[in-house]
Parts: structure tokens; C-alpha cells; sequence
């Protein structure tokens, strides 16, 4: 007969996901990870497998989430620019609120795995693929509804976004002044007509 699990898988990932968020996946250690997610060794094991698997687990989770949140905003927003404008937005006032300073999960990911872990580089740059069709499709509705230009070519402008994101990002490691963000974010809104 199976043991039931004591603890919720959810939850335990989450809090996984934050570790490595916050120390980076080569500073995190096993012990780190059992005493951070309150679960025994042969747990995590049984579970989600050895560090690397708990640590694409939680990448995927971070992105579900992070897709699920556009899509929402997307589909809420009066217009396209509206939508856009939001999501930068909620970017800002995230890293603006986050006093450890993380910046982002999958940017932080790409700096430290990507290059050494095919795994993950694999996994990142389909993750850029899905951003950038997810932000050329809204842009060329936009477009079509003649809420954002046609000057420019969908496409380019959904880079010229998810580069301004990751800017916005990154920078946050350092910056927490939310003028500066203000200022990009009026820039790159600019763009779009």
C-alpha cells in the first residue's frame, strides 16, 4: 500500500523555486533545500528526483505562472497597448516591492545555467520562443485594431519588448528606483505608437 504524502507537492515547489530564485541554482545545496522545504532527503527524492529535476520543475513552475498571469492581463486589458502597458507595470511594481532584490528567476537562470547546462538552455530558449510569438500575436491584434503602429514589423517589436523586460530585470539587482523603471517603461510604450 502507498504512502500518502504529508506535505503539498505545490507548495513544496514553490518554496523551491524561491531558493533557488534567490541563491541561484550552484549556491543552493542539498541540505539548503531539505532544510528550506521542510521535507525529508528521501522525500524530495521520491518526489521531484535529484537537484537539477526539482530545479527544471521549478523553472517550469515559474514559467506556467508567469504565461498564465500575461494571458489573463491580455485578455482583460480594453486594448492592446492597455495590456502591454500592465504587464510592465506589474513587472516594475514587483521589483520594486521585492527587497532581496532576485530579479528574475529564468534571467537569473540564464546567466548562471544556460551557458554550462543544455538542459536549461534548451528549456530558457524555448521559454523565448513562447514570449516572443505570445507578444508578436498580441501586437499584431493590436495592429490590426489600429491600437499600435504598423511602422514596425510585429515581430521586432515583440524582441523590442522582451529585451526591454529583461532589461527591467536585470537592473532591478542593483536599481530600486521606481522612476527609472517609469522612465523605460514610457519609452518602450512610445514605440508602440
Amino acid at each position: 500500500m502507498a504512502r500518502t504524502k504529508d506535505f503539498d507537492e505545490q507548495e513544496v515547489l514553490e518554496k523551491a523555486m524561491h531558493l533557488f530564485w534567490l541563491k541561484g541554482y550552484n549556491a543552493t545545496s542539498m541540505q539548503d533545500l531539505i532544510d528550506e522545504l521542510g521535507i525529508s532527503r528521501s522525500s524530495l527524492y521520491d518526489t521531484f528526483g535529484d537537484k537539477h529535476a526539482l530545479f527544471m520543475q521549478a523553472l517550469e513552475n515559474y514559467k506556467a505562472s508567469t504565461e498564465a498571469n500575461l494571458q489573463t492581463i491580455v485578455r482583460n486589458a480594453a486594448t492592446t497597448k492597455e495590456a502591454i502597458a500592465q504587464i510592465l507595470s506589474n513587472i516594475v511594481n514587483e521589483l520594486v516591492a521585492d527587497e532581496e532584490h532576485k530579479g528574475c528567476f529564468m534571467v537569473n537562470a540564464s546567466v548562471e545555467m544556460a551557458p554550462i547546462d543544455e538542459a536549461v538552455s534548451n528549456m530558457l530558449c524555448q521559454n523565448d520562443r513562447q514570449m516572443e510569438d505570445f507578444f508578436c500575436e498580441t501586437i499584431k491584434a493590436g495592429q490590426q485594431k489600429g491600437e499600435i503602429t504598423n511602422m514596425q514589423d510585429a515581430r521586432l517589436l515583440a524582441k523590442f519588448i522582451i529585451n526591454n523586460i529583461k532589461g527591467l530585470r536585470v537592473a532591478a539587482k542593483s536599481v530600486s528606483d521606481r522612476q527609472v523603471f517609469n522612465d523605460i517603461i514610457t519609452l518602450t510604450l512610445s514605440v508602440l505608437g
